[in-house]
């Protein structure tokens, strides 16, 4: 597990703080019943998701893992 990053890299970051911006935007015009607020929210969560695919496209995201098989020896 040494190198696992998890996902900590700036496309990861970016999206999720996106995406969480517009669930807070839909929310609270969710709750000022206004729905065009609300749409306007959403709209941002999907942003934040194709940012997120654009800068992992880009290269800022985590590199794909190789599997080994059983018995090869780790590099």
């Amino acid at each position: 597990m040494a190198g696992n990053n998890h996902g900590h890299t700036p496309a990861a970051w970016t999206g999720v703080t996106i995406v969480f911006l517009g669930f807070c935007v839909a929310g609270v015009f969710m709750v000022m019943d206004q729905p065009l607020g609300f749409w306007a929210g959403i709209a941002l969560t999907l942003v934040g998701g194709l940012v997120g695919l654009a800068m992992k496209a880009a290269g800022l995201g985590q590199s794909p893992r190789v599997a080994q098989r059983a018995g090869e020896p780790q590099s």
